[in-house]
Parts: C-alpha cells; sequence; structure tokens
C-alpha cells in the first residue's frame, strides 16, 4: 500500500493590521481593527467611537463588514445601532443573541462598540480586503456598493509544514503458514531404564505438558498438526554408548507414549537422540560462578581429547572431583531431557478472520494478513497503526515488517524508533525514501534532496520523491 500525504498549511502567526479610519459624515469612526488567523478560523475585530453619531429615534444604522477577494465574498456578523423606538421594536421581536450586535444609540452621549467576529477560514482569504457597508435605508448590504468604507487589506503568509510523503510495501503472502510449538519434558526414569512410568516422581506434570501442547493445536479450529518430533538428551555421566542407548530408546518411547493418547492419524512422527548435552552443560557452567569455571569450560569445549568419555574423565579428575560431584547433584539432571517439535499450518484467514485474532492471537496471521487488515482502518488511526506494531512485534526480524514499522513511527515523528527499525530493512527504494523522510524532519534538507533527487526516475516513487523536494524547496524560499 502506497500513502501519500498532503502538504499540510497552517495559518498560525498571521501579522495584525492596525490603523484609523477617518469617520465618514463624523458618525462612525474606527479606531482599531485586527485580522488575524487562529486554527482554522479567520478573527476580526473593531473598535469604534460612535459619539458623534445622531440617530433619529425611528432609524437604524446597519454597518456589515465583508470579506472580498474577486468573486468570492462573504458577509460577516453586522452592527446595528438602533434609536431609542427601534430598539424598543428590535427587543420584542425577540432578535436578541442572534449573530449581529445591537446596541442603542444615545444621542449625545459618549459610546464605543466593541466587535470581534470569527468566520472559517477560506483559501481565497489569504489575499482579500475587509470592507465595512454602512446601510442606513434599510436597502441591505449588496445594494451598497458605493458606500463601503475599505477596512484591512488582508495578506496571510503560510509556513510550509514539512510532511513527507511516505511508501509502505506490500508483504508477500505465504504460500504455507508454517509454525511450531517447541518444550522439555524432564522426565524421571530408573537408572538404565527406558520405559516411562507415568506415576513416577515429576513424570505426571512433564507429560501432561506435552499432551496440552499437541491437544491446544489439534483442537484450534485454524490449525492442522503435521508433524510431532522428540530429540532425546542424555547427561555426560556414564559412557558415552550406555548415554546413546538411553537417549534414543527413552525419546521413543516418549513418542509411543503421546501416540497412545493423542490422536495422530495423518501426523508425521520423528524420533532423533544426542547421546550426551556437552552444548547444555557449557551453557549451565559458562551461567555459573563454580571457582574453577574456566577450567572446566576450557576442558568442554577443547578439541582435545575427541573421545568423550576422555573428556569426562578429565572434568572428574579436576581439583580432585570436587567440582564435578556438583554438577552431577546440581547440573547432570537438567541435561537429560526430551525436546519435542509440534509442527503445524494455519489455513488462510478472511479479512474478517484477521481483524478479529490480530488483537488475540496475531501469531495466526501472516504479514500479508495483518496489512489487509490494515487497510481496513484510516491510515494515520489509532488501530492503522497499532497493525504496524503488532506486525513488527510478531516478526522482528523480518525486513518488511520492519520497513513498514520504519514508516510507521515517521509518519508518528517517533524518529529514533524509525531509525531502529530501518537498521533492519532491506536496501530498496521505499527505505531510502524513508531515510529522506527522517533527514526532512530533522531539517537535514540537502543530505534528504540528494536521496530524493536519485528516486525521480523511479516508477513507482517518483511522484513521492518530487512531492518531497517540492516541500524542500518551498522551505527553503521561506
Amino acid at each position: 500500500m502506497r500513502r501519500h500525504y498532503p502538504l499540510l498549511y497552517m495559518m498560525l502567526g498571521c501579522a495584525s493590521l492596525l490603523y484609523a479610519q477617518k469617520p465618514e459624515s463624523g458618525t462612525f469612526l474606527v479606531e482599531e481593527k485586527n485580522a488575524e488567523c487562529v486554527g482554522n478560523e479567520l478573527v476580526i475585530t473593531l473598535k469604534a467611537d460612535i459619539s458623534s453619531l445622531q440617530l433619529s429615534r425611528d432609524r437604524s444604522l446597519v454597518c456589515t463588514p465583508l470579506v472580498e477577494s474577486g468573486d468570492s465574498v462573504r458577509a460577516l456578523d453586522p452592527i446595528i445601532i438602533n434609536g431609542k423606538v427601534r430598539h424598543i421594536l428590535y427587543e420584542r421581536m425577540g432578535r436578541s443573541g442572534k449573530n449581529e450586535l445591537e446596541i442603542r444609540r444615545r444621542n449625545g452621549t459618549e459610546q464605543r462598540v466593541d466587535y470581534l467576529v470569527r468566520t472559517p477560514y477560506a483559501g481565497w482569504m489569504e489575499k482579500a480586503d475587509v470592507a465595512l457597508v454602512m446601510d442606513d435605508c434599510g436597502c441591505g448590504w449588496e445594494t451598497l456598493g458605493a458606500s463601503k468604507i475599505p477596512l484591512l487589506a488582508l495578506n496571510f503568509s503560510k509556513p510550509v509544514v514539512i510532511d513527507p510523503v511516505l511508501a509502505y510495501v506490500t508483504p508477500a503472502p505465504e504460500t504455507v503458514k508454517a509454525r511450531h510449538l517447541d518444550g522439555s519434558a524432564y522426565l524421571d526414569f530408573p537408572v538404565n531404564q527406558t520405559a516411562i512410568y507415568p506415576d513416577y516422581r515429576n513424570n505426571p506434570s512433564e507429560l501432561r505438558k506435552i499432551r496440552e501442547t499437541i491437544e491446544a493445536v489439534r483442537e484450534d479450529a485454524y490449525s492442522t498438526i503435521t508433524q510431532v518430533s522428540i530429540k532425546g538428551y542424555a547427561s555426560p555421566e556414564g559412557p558415552y554408548k550406555g548415554n546413546a542407548y538411553l537417549a534414543e530408546n527413552r525419546a521413543r518411547a516418549l513418542l509411543e507414549y503421546v501416540r497412545g493418547r493423542c490422536d495422530l492419524s495423518g501426523v508425521e512422527l520423528s524420533v532423533e537422540y544426542e547421546a550426551e548435552d556437552w552444548e547444555g552443560l557449557e551453557a549451565a557452567v559458562e551461567k555459573g560462578d563454580l571457582p574453577d569455571k574456566e577450567e572446566l569450560l576450557s576442558i568442554i569445549r577443547a578439541d582435545e581429547p575427541a573421545d568423550w568419555d576422555a573428556r569426562e574423565w578429565k572434568l572428574k579428575k579436576l581439583n580432585g572431583g570436587s567440582s564435578y560431584r556438583i554438577l552431577l547433584r546440581d547440573v547432570y539432571p537438567a541435561l537429560r531431557h526430551s525436546d519435542y517439535r509440534v509442527s503445524y499450518n494455519i489455513r488462510n484467514l478472511t479479512v474478517e478472520e484477521a481483524r478479529e485474532l490480530i488483537h488475540t492471537d496475531p501469531s495466526k496471521l501472516s504479514l500479508n494478513e495483518m496489512f489487509l487488515v490494515a487497510e481496513t482502518y484510516e491510515a494515520g488511526s489509532t488501530a492503522f497503526n497499532e497493525v504496524f506494531e503488532i506486525a513488527v512485534r510478531m516478526y522482528p526480524d523480518d525486513p518488511t515488517s520492519n520497513l513498514n514499522a520504519a514508516v510507521n513511527a515517521i509518519n508518528t515523528r517517533q524518529l529514533d524508533k524509525a531509525r531502529g527499525y530501518l537498521s533492519k530493512a532491506p536496501d530498496r527504494p521505499e527505505k531510502r525514501l524513508a531515510e529522506a523522510a527522517v533527514l526532512m524532519l530533522e531539517g537535514r534538507m540537502d543530505e534528504a534532496a540528494g536521496i530524493l533527487e536519485s528516486l525521480t526516475d523511479d516508477p513507482a516513487l517518483s511522484d513521492a520523491a518530487r512531492e518531497n523536494l517540492d516541500q524542500i524547496a518551498a522551505g527553503r524560499r521561506e
């Protein structure tokens, strides 16, 4: 999916225009006037002196501010100045509170008018004129073009806000959504035996773990088990040949146990074994704090002796066997284990199913399915952004998920996070467009322009590159 963000303008900091207006016929003196843009509104304020206005009891003077530019015109809320009788009539008609300012003129007294009006800003108002139309005959301001008093000439400058255009990448669909669950069973066996005793020591809980893993996948409506594999390990205690026998046959016994208690028809079953778990031994010693830790690791990691039994003998003899006794007691039991993997396929999901699962079980979705979910939300919305965060969390090393997460982070102005994602993204034009966007937002326009120029010949990204270059050029003209 490719998203282009339009150039946004903020009408901020518009200059105020203030000056005095000579009275027309000595009646209405505009002392101050001001026009400014606040957010998306044009705000106009006036201060006028009507002390010299002589108004009959049954007459009114209507002053209507107009905003004009070419054929565009907008009349603003009027100022109505009433004599005594007209003021009473105005109140009886219930017009108080309407979008107009009504004042009763008291002849011979000092009176001033404070006027403020807000109106939605339109682009044509950028260079417009504000005038005041005086209507003392009830004809309406439309017929009084010759009676306009010029007030303001608007000239709003609108600073460019850098908002880079970016491009997401559509992830390729997964032909087969293959997944797997892994675990380890630490079963207890009588010495030198391979038969499983389900009620022996900790075996009930260990056997339950593997059964529950298989059943969880088998009962899932979206999944189909394809393989169950078990790999057995023994500890380095005793002869290597005997340990190889125990590791293999204990793994086979576990597979037979599982086959007898779970429906695995049509499922591929496999057994592997490793006679002695020296890799696990190395990791345990590395993590521990035995006083002769480095000497132990040197023996474990050495290429000689190649004979595993001879190497075990060196461990036994080290420092009189004190560390070996600790290994036997604290480390070796965990090296006797059977690792299992339940492999399964997840069927393709409809967009509706994917929308439901993305917040409850996102592991069932491919990146492509997540992307299709994102397209159902408004671009830039919280729900839209959340999909890409979920995608990179579920696929943290995938180049496409990182590139899209980077684009998302740039759009939300999280530039440090974006740089982290970009470091895992593939070297492709969309990545370079994103890198240029980061530079633009950091104010490094020359560097950004260099990258963007190299993308102007790319058929898919040329429009985005040129629009970003236009933003850079507009910013330089300010």
